[in-house]
């Protein structure tokens, strides 16, 4: 966990979006002016995140607003105000509970402000471009596709909820092996669109050309699935993986007996729980699963990230000590009334005991209740004290498990020593276990791996990678 929580991407992601434009006439000179995209970059917790605002004309000369996020996957939130003068800008929505507010130069190529959100406030300067913000991304397929490709609707027996997904088939007849995409944490659609990218996109694409079938869907409550996205844990997000190995073995043209799971992150977790309790798994892929219980990922990352990030032994030191002290009240006290006045009560400790020079550390009253908020969840409680070694000791199948060396986030060695700890403890021989060098914990090629570097990063996915993790699946199945 870091210090600060991603408020916009908790906020943006998630959206049921709908285009709901507020309109309004102005002078038709300054309107050509702004026309186009507005693109700028926040800066939050060591992250980059774009926000482009869409400037447009319609027949009656109004102007119309829409806000993207494309590090997110998010497009056309509506604004629900915009006041536009010769100097300034001022774009408000209440969908995401934010605003911003700048000034023009007289060129009007550049608009310099902040954008405000949950009480926070973070500097943002806009740039125009007379052209829709586009970010290169030359692994994304585009159609025609040669395979098939199918939307597909399942339910989840256990919970009722349905989740919606795409199912892509090669062309050729016969009966294929398969494999079901399960995404990392947090709210992610079919494509695990984040930063971006599109990796579940990319990698279904790649593995259906290579004759695998593919079966990816929205995670519930997300894009077309129902549900409840914000109460489930680890172990709820389990049983929809179950709901559709069910699905996929009743499609034609799948070969029943190698259908397996590819999991990544928090997926890669899931992966393991599924397998250990059906013998029906054919195979399973980690792709940055996690060995070590969340507490001690959460202790690696922070310590990780924050080097990358130039932080100093002093700082990252005062934040281990907050974490591990906010762990620990967590782990001590079930009940969240309780535990939300103790972690307040650190919190503001922490702040107090800053050292001179050293403000811009300091949690806010809106930063301490959004991470509070997050802390007591149903899912981080649950994966602060779980362990995926208790899963991994029971999988029978064969097992992949790849990470790369720039991995910040599932730190590479440490976890994949704990998974062939696991494999061997559990005397499953069938496994192959490997670090990828170069690659960050998306599996692009790296410099650093620091989070910041996601967006950046033109390749979606390695080839290595793919071509490693297709070879392997078309082997297990031969």
């Amino acid at each position: 966990m870091s210090k600060k929580i991603h408020f916009l991407l908790l906020s943006i992601t998630g959206l049921i979006l709908c285009i709901a434009f507020s309109g309004f006439t102005q002078d038709n000179e300054l309107l050509k002016k702004v026309k186009g995209a507005w693109s700028g970059t926040l800066k939050i917790q060591g992250m980059e995140l774009t926000l482009v605002f869409n400037f447009a004309i319609n027949d009656h000369d109004s102007l119309i607003v829409t806000i993207d996020s494309p590090d997110q996957g998010a497009k056309d939130i509506p604004t629900s105000s915009v006041v536009l003068t010769k100097d300034s800008l001022i774009v408000k929505s209440k969908a995401l509970k934010g605003s911003y507010r700048g000034a023009f130069n007289k060129e009007y190529s550049f608009n310099k402000g902040s954008w405000k959100q949950s009480g926070l406030t973070f500097p943002l300067e806009m740039k125009h471009s007379e052209n829709k913000f586009a970010r290169n991304r030359p692994q994304e397929p585009q159609p025609p596709f040669p395979y098939q490709e199918r939307e597909v609707i399942f339910k989840n027996p256990a919970t009722g909820n349905s989740l919606a997904g795409t199912l892509t088939m090669p062309n050729e007849k016969g009966i294929f092996p398969a494999a079901i995409l399960i995404t990392g944490s947090g709210p992610q659609n079919r494509n695990e669109e984040l930063m971006g990218h599109k990796p579940f996109l990319v990698l279904a694409d790649y593995l259906t050309r290579h004759g695998i079938a593919v079966l990816r869907y929205d995670d519930r409550g997300i894009g077309k699935s129902t549900g409840d996205f914000q109460s489930a844990t680890t172990t709820d997000f389990a049983t929809d993986v179950s709901a559709a190995f069910d699905f996929l073995k009743s499609q034609e043209g799948i070969d029943t007996l190698h259908i397996g799971l590819i999991g990544h992150s928090e997926g890669g977790m899931i992966a393991p729980m599924v397998a250990s309790k059906r013998i029906d798994i054919g195979f399973i892929v980690l792709l940055a699963g996690p060995g070590l219980t969340g507490e001690q990922i959460l202790q690696l990352q922070t310590v990780l990230i924050a080097k990358a990030d130039s932080a100093n032994d002093k700082d990252i030191a005062r934040t281990v000590k907050l974490n591990n002290d906010i762990y620990t009240i967590l782990k001590k006290n079930s009940d969240n009334t309780k535990a939300s006045e103790k972690i307040r009560k650190v919190i503001y400790s922490y702040n107090k005991k800053l050292p001179p020079g050293k403000n811009e550390d300091k949690l806010s009253d809106a930063e301490i209740e959004i991470q509070i908020s997050t802390l007591i969840s149903p899912w981080f409680r649950n994966f602060l004290t779980f362990n995926p070694i208790d899963n991994l000791t029971e999988v029978k199948c064969p097992l992949l498990a790849l990470n790369g060396s720039l991995d910040l986030q599932v730190p590479s060695k440490e976890n994949l020593n704990a998974i062939e700890r696991a494999m061997i403890f559990g005397g499953n021989s069938h496994y192959s276990i490997e670090e990828i060098p170069g690659v960050n914990h998306l599996f692009q090629t790296a410099t650093t791996g620091a989070p910041s570097e996601y967006s950046k990063i033109e390749e979606t996915i390695s080839p290595l990678v793919l071509e490693k993790l297709t070879s392997w699946i078309l082997k297990t199945t031969k």
